[in-house]
């Protein structure tokens, strides 16, 4: 649900010259994609007629804007597919598809993890402090699939997100690289978002302003040709951490042409899967591992290149103790 609210202004003459667009943005301390929506919608009036965002102001003139304050709360979809791993009074465990976002950016957006879990666990949309996340305690890059988990209590979140943040929680990956790779190793390289891509992170200095940190540890699982199958446990939370970092060592997932990996038009997505999470229960401080099977069209990449499936790969999701 939202509402409107309309907002005017008169022009200084400090601001004159000053394009329209700025001029609302810097009034309204809005993002420059809801300005767009904004002048896009007709929703920008100047002297009582609809602006575009390049037209220059002139001192005395009436601006208007209306803006609908928009809830961030995550809309229930009772139409998109959820498949539930685990579920108790406190947690729910689910595996998302890859294609999938984990929760929506825009209010009203739908699609997501998120909004499949607030429409069949309402009390998720108030767990996390963010309503939007609807209960997830982290998130999946949309091309990643695999398991994540939502607290349904805001109590149960909170603890859980301690745990990550404490790094107490055994967060595993599967990925398909190209190139040389020895069979097991730690990857201790700092990463930062690249200063002209922001929707990529880089290799970071030690030290540096910018830089966070980020350790990974890895072991090859099965080789064939210049192929691996390779688990990567990370022991921080930085984005695009397992992708980047497998990248930096000159060996990039399969189809994650973004980080230099190696194009796979068949498999309409790059290999990199959420096998597992382990973590203490937040109310029985019992060990939880919940796993996700490997989707049908990873397991068939695997099969084409002549690679056995992991072990544990060959049947269901399973909920155990975790792994050491």
């Amino acid at each position: 649900m939202s509402t409107s609210q309309l907002h005017t202004f008169t022009v200084a003459a400090d601001k004159a010259g000053q394009r329209v667009d700025l001029f609302v943005g810097e009034a309204l301390s809005l993002s420059r994609a809801r300005l767009k929506r904004l002048f896009e919608s007709g929703a920008v009036k100047v002297n009582g007629r609809a602006a575009k965002k390049g037209l220059t102001l002139v001192e005395g003139q009436a601006v208007a804007v209306v803006l609908e304050e928009e809830t961030r709360e995550a809309v229930p979809d009772q139409d998109l597919s959820l498949t539930v791993l685990h579920e108790d009074a406190e947690l729910v465990f689910v595996d998302k598809p890859a294609g999938r976002p984990s929760h929506p950016l825009q209010s009203g957006e739908t699609g997501t993890v998120a909004n499949a879990l607030v429409a069949r666990y309402p009390e998720c949309a108030q767990a996390s402090v963010d309503p939007r996340e609807g209960g997830l305690c982290h998130r999946l890059d949309v091309e990643t699939s695999g398991v994540v988990v939502a607290a349904r209590t805001r109590a149960a979140w909170n603890t859980v997100r301690e745990a990550f943040g404490e790094r107490a929680v055994d967060k595993r990956y599967l990925a398909l690289v190209t190139g040389p790779l020895v069979d097991e190793g730690d990857i201790e390289l700092p990463l930062r978002h690249h200063p002209r891509h922001p929707d990529r992170v880089e290799p970071a200095l030690f030290g540096a302003e910018d830089a966070r940190e980020a350790v990974s540890r890895f072991r090859v699982l099965s080789r064939a040709g210049e192929h691996s199958v390779v688990e990567v446990r990370i022991l921080t939370g930085v984005l695009h951490q397992v992708r980047a970092h497998l990248a930096g060592i000159g060996a990039p997932i399969v189809g994650d042409t973004l980080y230099g990996g190696r194009e796979a038009p068949e498999l309409g997505r790059f290999f990199l899967h959420a096998r597992a999470l382990g973590l203490s229960h937040p109310v029985t401080k019992k060990p939880l591992h919940v796993t996700s099977p490997l989707p049908p069209e990873l397991r068939a990449e695997l099969e084409r290149l002549g690679l056995p499936l992991p072990r544990g790969e060959h049947g269901d999701a399973s909920l155990s103790s975790p792994a050491t």
